[in-house]
């Protein structure tokens, strides 16, 4: 899971400071990250989350509701400030910390569901969020344009302020509870539906996940090159967005300007599946590519080899948020702006290189998950014996 978390980690870099994603040649890569690396974070939060409870009854948590809701609320109350102070340094990001404290703040309720109940839930939510979302965006004044902020830290000096927070992290944000909590109910889905300890299920997971990713991208690439989708959404555009038509791609160019849904202006927005359009067709597509390699790197991780060859991918991966933050922290101060393959290469090398030395030299501690994590976990659980 750590190395599945560890490809994520490479791809948010080539979404950052990579070179602009391109379908040609070694850009192919960048393609491949664009838009799906915050859903594999996502879907791995989702489906970590089940993992760790697997075994335990969530109703029987002793002393009420304090044991069970207090690390909690201590852990979103944390990753939400963290995520507006990232945010107010104007990294040149799309700071998501404030949006996971959220997502797993709703994700609480859902672990006490029985199987069927959550698969069918998380299976309704992949349609349900982004129609959601596509319906209210013209009720709060996003039916063409203006989604994609992210929380700052002064807008809650006044109410209207406030209010306009709980709406970017509910549905007009980048990275909305509507279109991007599916993801975690997909993961929290799959943890509770296959159970990776067994070989068989880790390749089912493969060959059903390239299966969804198929039919999400195949269907919106039908809908949008065969069945005439295309050419209504120009016919939206010219109405809406003029001045993209001068694009050369000018659906492309709208949904740019998009990020965590789809304009409201035509039915076909949602048959797309470009990067971050957050529609049914491309979470299903990117919920496919998670699923996917989740199976695939639990069985490489069987194997002596394949999981040396993980192991540095699992280190990273272990540390990805304080990976996070750092690299936050550099694009806000001497990497501001950077976009090269030198670049992707030199933030992915040094990060692998750094945790993995931080690992070492902390084995035998709690530390040595990572400088941020052990933070977090002492703030939210208190303090910890060396293991």
């Amino acid at each position: 899971m750590d190395a599945v978390r560890g490809l994520a980690v490479l791809g948010m870099f080539a979404v950052h400071v990579g070179p602009s994603p391109e379908p040609e040649g070694a850009r192919y890569l960048m393609v491949a990250a664009d838009g799906r690396a915050p859903a594999l974070f996502t879907l791995l939060a989702g489906f970590s989350l089940l993992l760790a409870q697997r075994g335990q009854d969530p109703a029987a948590a002793p002393g009420g509701w304090a044991p069970r809701w207090r690390p909690l609320l201590i852990r979103c109350a944390v990753l939400a400030a963290l995520g507006l102070l990232l945010a107010a340094l104007w990294p040149g990001i799309l700071v998501i910390l404030a949006f996971f404290a959220v997502y797993f703040l709703a994700a609480e309720p859902f672990t006490r569901l029985s199987t069927p109940v959550l698969s069918a839930v998380a299976g309704v939510s992949v349609v349900a969020g982004p129609l959601l979302s596509f319906l209210l965006g013209p009720v709060f004044g996003y039916g063409s344009s203006g989604r994609g902020a992210v929380p700052e830290a002064t807008q809650l000096t006044s109410w209207s302020g406030a209010a306009d927070v709980v709406c970017e992290l509910l549905l007009t944000g980048a990275y909305p509870l509507a279109t991007y909590f599916p993801y975690v109910l997909a993961g929290m889905a799959l943890a509770r539906l296959c159970d990776v300890r067994e070989r068989a299920v880790t390749l089912r997971m493969a060959a059903w996940g390239t299966a969804a990713a198929v039919v999400g991208y195949g269907s919106a690439w039908l809908a949008t090159h065969v069945f005439g989708a295309r050419e209504r959404l120009l016919g939206a555009i010219a109405v809406h967005h003029p001045e993209a038509l001068a694009a050369a791609d000018p659906v492309r160019e709208v949904l740019r300007g998009q990020f965590g849904a789809v304009p409201s202006t035509s039915w076909d927005w949602l048959l797309v599946a470009d990067p971050y359009s957050q529609t049914p067709l491309e979470t299903l597509g990117n919920a496919g590519v998670g699923c996917a390699l989740i199976g695939l790197c639990v069985f490489a991780a069987r194997h002596r080899t394949g999981a040396r060859l993980l192991r540095p991918l699992a280190v990273l991966g272990a540390m990805a948020l304080s990976a996070y933050v750092i690299h936050a922290l550099v694009l806000a101060g001497p990497a501001y702006g950077v976009a090269s393959w030198f670049a992707w290469i030199a933030f992915s090398g040094t990060a692998l290189a750094l945790t993995w030395a931080w690992q070492r030299a902390w084995a035998h501690s709690p530390v040595r998950r990572g400088p941020v994590e052990h933070a977090l976990r002492l703030v939210t659980r208190g303090r910890t014996r060396p293991l």
